[in-house]
């Protein structure tokens, strides 16, 4: 379930340029990094609003078929790790602005210990440093079921990324889907990866 330095690397091995999404410093008004274990309404979720795909989005599946999401048409489906599902906008130098990632659940992350898990997890890689947990919520209602959803950052060698994650239990199965960009571009691409997430459905 790496999305980050491993599953954008999965593309880590078509797209080294981009050596890890997931985690940028600051959108919600430069929050200093920490915890903040809070509800369905809790500020920094707002945006989460479950709804469709917009008009002209296309929609990615997992493999499996267990769970969907949409993005723009300007966004491209990158290889990753086997089973999973990536899209990203790539710039100039096929450098990735904006990555989007759903994942089965694969481990011993379950709703309750999501934040904790995602952070853990991201400081084991060795592509991140300086890992700091911006934001979490538990209870968040999907199109689908109910999640939960960490906010973070940390640096690469590269540069430094801003991520939302968020895993989610449908009525079969559950899910992860991660959206990331460089925190240079995070302004510009935020509110395309908060609708993506909006949008996810696992079954």
């Amino acid at each position: 379930m790496e999305t980050s330095d491993r599953m954008i690397d999965g593309s880590r091995r078509l797209l080294l340029v981009a050596a890890a999404i997931a985690a940028i410093l600051g959108v919600w008004g430069g929050a200093a990094a920490g915890s903040a274990s809070v509800n369905g309404q809790a500020p920094a979720f707002r945006w989460l609003h479950p709804r469709p795909a917009p008009s002209g989005w296309k929609v990615a599946r997992l493999p499996s078929g267990a769970a969907t999401f949409a993005y723009p048409r300007t966004w491209r489906p990158i290889r990753t790790d086997p089973g999973t599902a990536s899209v990203a906008l790539i710039g100039r130098g096929r450098s990735i602005r904006g990555y989007l990632n759903a994942t089965p659940r694969q481990g011993t992350e379950t709703l309750a210990n999501w934040p904790s898990f995602r952070i853990q997890h991201l400081r084991e890689e060795e592509s991140s440093k300086d890992v700091r947990l911006i934001a979490s919520a538990h209870g968040l209602g999907f199109r689908s079921g109910r999640g939960s959803c960490v906010i973070d950052s940390y640096r690469t060698s590269r540069t430094r990324y801003r991520e939302i994650a968020c895993l989610v239990a449908g009525a079969r199965t559950s899910s992860v889907l991660v959206g990331a960009a460089p925190s240079r571009t995070w302004t510009q691409q935020a509110e395309t990866i908060e609708r993506a997430i909006s949008s996810l459905r696992t079954d």
